[in-house]
């Protein structure tokens, strides 16, 4: 077996660690220390300059791949760093809420989900912003690790999720960040570009009957999102819920314009468990094509030998 072939066998089996354990407690959590970490480089690197954020996302990948060679493991590396179980119980959770008629206990867990202001979302737009959550966190939590994983290994996995971190620490659009984040957010846009194009591929495949209007979205719709990459993953959803995803929204005090994505109905609250449901399918998808893919590099080192 060549070393491909093991990183994508590790790599599945990182994915199944998650499914069936989920994360490490937060107290005892890789990346929670790793953000600990990155507060203090930081503190001590921050400078209203692009180059001072260079340093800082450089200090953070070194650190995350190292770390990752240190586990040399790369099922350990993908399940720490994946977190698609907590992503799909924390959707549903949501959604259970509302469905019990509590908005405030939705509105309560919508943030560790999404950093849009949930003060005055009704249940409509909650569902929305979690849909949106689930699609565009399948991609950060579940394909890129695994991707990165099997085309690095441990210290991939570890690297990427170190810089999915940087980008949600300081990637955003605010006066301290502009420029000291630039490098961190570019970085996430460039990691995560093929794992949201492979995230909308397997819902595409997951859902034939669907596969000409998540193309239409997805080259219609996602070029007009501010992420590269979100915009992908939430017009393939979109597309196949039949729902429209997107429009305005209100995020850290700042209201953006957000393109609509998708020609349905707004969401309502049972499209949280589909989006769910398919977000799981993906997921096992992927886990079986890396497993296809650890097969044919076994079958033809046998057949080579």
């Amino acid at each position: 077996m060549s070393r491909l072939g093991g990183r994508c066998l590790g790599a599945a089996a990182g994915l199944f660690i998650d499914r069936l354990v989920g994360e490490p407690p937060p107290d005892v959590h890789p990346v929670a220390g790793f953000g600990q970490i990155m507060e203090r480089v930081e503190h001590t690197l921050w400078a209203d300059r692009r180059l001072a954020g260079v340093a800082y996302a450089a200090v953070g990948v070194a650190i995350g791949a190292v770390g990752g060679r240190m586990m040399r493991s790369t099922a350990s590396a993908v399940a720490v760093a994946a977190a698609g179980r907590e992503l799909r119980r924390t959707a549903l959770s949501i959604g259970e809420a509302i469905s019990d008629g509590d908005l405030p206990a939705a509105r309560a867990t919508l943030p560790s989900l999404v950093g849009r202001d949930p003060a005055e979302l009704d249940e409509s737009a909650i569902a929305a912003a979690v849909i949106e959550s689930v699609a565009e966190n399948s991609v950060d939590a579940v394909i890129a690790p695994a991707f990165w994983g099997a085309v690095a290994g441990a210290p991939g996995a570890a690297a990427y999720r170190s810089i999915n971190t940087m980008d949600a620490m300081v990637g955003r659009r605010n006066e301290r960040y502009r420029n000291f984040g630039w490098a961190a957010a570019r970085l996430d846009d460039a990691a995560n570009y093929i794992p949201a194009r492979i995230f909308a591929a397997l819902v595409a495949v997951l859902n034939q009957e669907r596969v000409r209007q998540i193309a239409k979205a997805v080259r219609q719709d996602a070029p007009s999102h501010p992420s590269p990459n979100a915009g992908v993953a939430e017009a393939a959803m979109a597309a196949v819920l039949d729902r429209k995803l997107g429009g305005p929204l209100d995020y850290e005090g700042v209201v953006e314009n957000r393109p609509f994505l998708g020609t349905g109905s707004r969401p309502e609250t049972d499209d949280i468990e589909a989006a769910v449901r398919l977000a799981d399918r993906v997921e096992i998808a992927a886990v079986v094509l890396l497993m296809l893919t650890w097969l044919i590099d076994w079958l033809l080192g046998r057949s080579g030998g």
